[in-house]
């Protein structure tokens, strides 16, 4: 037995200990031999070892991982031992006696998977003894030898499968280790990698007012600081060329490159900048400059649009280089450690400053969005870890420690006043598990559903008027999916309502329309500045206490005078734990879905068959919800390019019966084996061209029909993302074909518990 004359172990962000091995041409004979396990044990060259990856800067990718020289630590045991007494030793699976270093596990290496060198043989696994203590067991360290590679920078990251993938085959050659091409026509052994996966939804639930024991995260990310113009770029005031002091070039700017947008004009979007423009100015600036119709910002247009096109002309390697960049930024401020996991952050980087936009008519769009600073940014961690650096100069406004909310920053916006937040990615625990609870929520309520409607309909009989008027307005939201509306202040926002601030000139009644008895016509601006429209049968009953709310009143009076989104919310919470007007409007976009899938769904169709049926289910939803969006600029020559592959698909199909004619003909004449084979491969030729030709008019259909539905909105947020994954294993159809793969990480919980027969 040969004692370990020196050891080098290092701790991943995975949590994995890794026992690095030296370059096979610096061991000498006695350094390299096996132990009782079998396990083969190297002597490491610290010195090479360390200069190689200290030579490398920051966030560099080291032979598959990615380290920081300034986190890593090295713990060194150079130590003879006598020879062992072949006991098993829990800690590092070897018989002889290890230690390891205390400080070991506080070890934090930024690291991805490791990938070991091709001449490496197959690597021997140790196993655990049934003695091990547990102490050691939840330390859960494992050892993985490395050798050492020379260290150069990656040619681009491999797709790392993290969830199982339903309709792919390609899963047995992965584990294998097929030999798959790269560049330049090199074969090398596919590498089994592996990505961290927090499966928190197979953990107990914890308090939930606890969001997490340990924060850590590096801050956000600020917009990079204003570069002046070139003074050959010029704005104008009455024709004459003029020098604008920086803050108010800026600012210019911005107006400058949306001079060819719809908003430029807007009187309201006009009015609203050149007054926070003015605030800009100095004194000088503000005495010349009185009217922006004598403005001219042409050339400052001219100049953005000169450098956008240069942006777009660039090379390969420059466009490449400028990608390495953002990613090197991402590595170090797109993550945080949350209670040991490694996390994605969902936006690292605040809005740079610019003019506000809105949506619709809003009130205020033109406005100057002010430049955010570290003074005006809270931090929020974990009190043991490490605060992050504000920028050289600069503090934050407060360092909280606050494990009750789940943001990591938060500054204050001064269009609207509100909190602006930096969230974990929709793919994080904290963020999953707020939608699974959601949609736990809405199926609970599919159990109480229909004695919460019968109740509702008895109070439209209720001799409170106030009663009535919310029995008639959770008909609505039941009905209809509509959204409970919220108080707003007058003349802050634009003249957006939902069911509870619906006004009287938001609805129109008529005994009878187009056949139908009792007919409600709804016309109001809903979120986003989003018409409503809709002409809508309902029972004769909330006819008729309609017409009664609307007595005497004029059109710009409340519709629901006596209620308000509080009152219907605190009635709901009585009918239901945790039920809001927005767990309706969940349960009915997802009943619709299932049910709408499995009256679309035939078994004798291909997968461009089935997908089109689950967009149509997918489209009655967004109807529901009232998703929509206006048509695409580029859908008339998307619409054109389709239908020219169809013709020509057409004549390619006619063509090829021809041929297929031909071959049989000549096949009965001959009768030979070869006249046989030409003519079946002239009918597989055919019968694939007649798959692509139905594959090109699903997606015309397809097109056309959604071109002015929104379909990704009620799918990522109001849609169980079980049902569509137990329908993509039920049908074999690949879920990639329905979530795309950052819509797979964020429901990555539903892949995984959701098996074929799930039922919302």
């Amino acid at each position: 037995m040969t004692t370990v004359e020196g050891e080098s172990l290092f701790r991943a962000q995975n949590g994995d200990a890794y026992r690095i091995a030296s370059h096979p041409s610096q061991q000498s004979d006695h350094e390299q031999n096996e132990d009782g396990n079998g396990t083969t044990v190297l002597r490491t060259d610290y010195d090479h070892l360390w200069t190689a990856l200290s030579s490398v800067d920051d966030s560099t990718q080291r032979n598959g991982l990615i380290v920081s020289s300034s986190e890593l630590k090295i713990k060194v045991k150079v130590k003879q031992e006598p020879q062992s007494d072949g006991k098993f030793n829990a800690a590092s699976g070897n018989p002889r006696k290890q230690q390891i270093s205390p400080e070991l596990a506080e070890t934090s290496v930024k690291s991805e998977e490791s990938q070991s060198s091709k001449s490496q043989s197959k690597k021997r696994k140790t196993k655990a003894d049934d003695s091990t203590s547990s102490s050691v067991q939840k330390k859960k360290v494992k050892i993985k030898e490395i050798e050492p590679q020379p260290i150069k920078p990656p040619k681009g990251k491999r797709k790392v499968k993290s969830e199982k993938e339903v309709g792919q085959t390609s899963k047995n050659k992965a584990d294998s280790g097929s030999e798959v091409k790269q560049e330049k026509g090199k074969r090398v052994k596919k590498e089994e990698q592996e990505t961290e996966v927090w499966r928190w939804w197979e953990e107990e639930k914890r308090d939930d007012s606890v969001k997490w024991k340990f924060l850590e995260h590096k801050g956000p990310v600020f917009a990079p600081p204003y570069e002046p113009l070139p003074s050959s770029v010029n704005f104008y005031y009455d024709g004459k060329p003029m020098k604008l002091s920086e803050g108010a070039e800026e600012v210019a700017t911005f107006y400058s490159k949306m001079l060819d947008h719809e908003y430029t004009t807007k009187d309201v979007f006009n009015k609203n900048f050149f007054h926070d423009w003015r605030k800009m100015m100095n004194p000088k600036e503000r005495e010349t400059i009185t009217d922006l119709s004598r403005c001219n910002f042409r050339e400052m247009n001219e100049y953005f649009t000169k450098k956008s096109e240069e942006r777009k002309a660039l090379s390969k390697d420059e466009k490449k280089k400028l990608k390495d960049e953002q990613e090197a930024q991402r590595l170090i401020y797109g993550y945080a450690v949350v209670d040991g996991h490694k996390e994605k952050i969902g936006n690292y980087k605040i809005e740079p400053p610019g003019l506000f936009r809105g949506r619709g008519t809003h009130p205020k769009m033109g406005r100057l969005k002010r430049r955010i600073q570290p003074e005006d940014v809270i931090i929020n961690c974990s009190k043991d870890a490490k605060v992050p650096e504000p920028p050289p100069g600069h503090s934050w406004k407060e360092v909280r420690y606050d494990n009750t909310v789940t943001w990591l920053a938060s500054w204050t916006e001064n269009i609207m006043g509100s909190n602006k937040y930096v969230m974990l990615n929709p793919s994080s625990k904290i963020k999953g598990e707020k939608d699974w609870e959601k949609y736990e929520t809405a199926r609970k309520l599919k159990d109480v559903v229909e004695k919460i409607r019968s109740e509702y309909r008895n109070d439209w009989k209720s001799k409170e008027m106030k009663v009535r008027q919310r029995a008639v307005a959770l008909y609505f939201i039941d009905k209809l999916a509509l959204r409970a509306g919220n108080e707003k202040e007058d003349n802050e926002t634009a003249d957006t309502v939902g069911c509870c601030s619906l006004r009287c000139e938001h609805i129109k009644l008529h005994k009878e329309l187009d056949g139908q008895q009792n007919v409600v016509e709804f016309d109001f601006l809903g979120k986003d500045s989003i018409r409503y429209y809709n002409r809508v049968p309902v029972e004769s009953r909330v006819f008729k206490n309609l017409r009664i709310f609307m007595e005497h009143k004029s059109p710009d009076d409340d519709l629901f005078d006596r209620l308000n989104t509080a009152i219907l919310n605190k009635h709901l919470q009585n009918l239901m734990p945790g039920l809001t007007a927005k767990v309706f409007r969940t349960y009915n976009a997802s009943i619709t879905l299932q049910q709408q899938l499995e009256l679309l769904t035939k078994g004798d169709t291909n997968t461009a068959e089935r997908l089109l049926a689950y967009n149509r289910a997918n489209r009655q939803v967004a109807i529901l919800c009232n998703h929509q969006r206006s048509v695409p600029k580029t859908h008339g020559k998307q619409m054109e390019n389709i239908q020219k592959k169809i013709e020509e698909k057409e004549k390619q199909i006619k063509e090829m019966k021809k041929m297929v004619k031909s071959a049989k003909a000549e096949h009965n004449a001959s009768g030979t084996a070869k006249t046989k084979k030409v003519l079946e491969q002239k009918k597989k030729n055919l019968h694939r061209s007649e798959e692509q030709l139905l594959k090109l008019k699903v997606r015309a259909t397809d097109k056309e029909e959604n071109k002015e539905i929104a379909l990704s909105t009620s799918k990522l947020n109001y849609l169980d993302p079980r049902i569509s994954v137990a329908w993509c294993k039920k049908w074999d159809v690949p879920i990639d074909k329905i979530y795309n793969r950052t819509q797979r990480e964020k429901f990555r919980w539903a892949i995984d518990m959701a098996g074929p027969d799930f039922i919302f």
